[in-house]
């Protein structure tokens, strides 16, 4: 699945649109690499999405196979990493 189609679906970001914009100014990483839209994601994969003030590191654990999630599967498709 698509970067872009997966922070959507999973609810990590609210609108495809937002994770577009983010992509596009090189703002969102997997494992240390700036990547595109097109980019797809695989279990495993350490998604980095960084925001002005702060950044937010995930896990993926499942790929999804419908197009939306309902919020409360969200802990089932990613694992929001901590910083220490």
């Amino acid at each position: 699945m698509r970067i872009d189609k997966f922070l959507n679906a999973t609810n990590i970001l609210k609108r495809r649109s937002m994770a577009k914009d983010l992509l596009e100014n090189h703002l969102v990483s997997i494992n240390g690499d700036i990547i595109k839209a097109s980019k797809n994601v695989k279990v495993g994969d350490i998604i980095e999405i960084r925001f002005l003030e702060y950044s937010k590191k995930y896990e993926v654990l499942m790929i999804p196979i419908t197009k939306t999630l309902p919020k409360n599967q969200k802990q089932e498709y990613v694992k929001e990493i901590k910083d220490n």
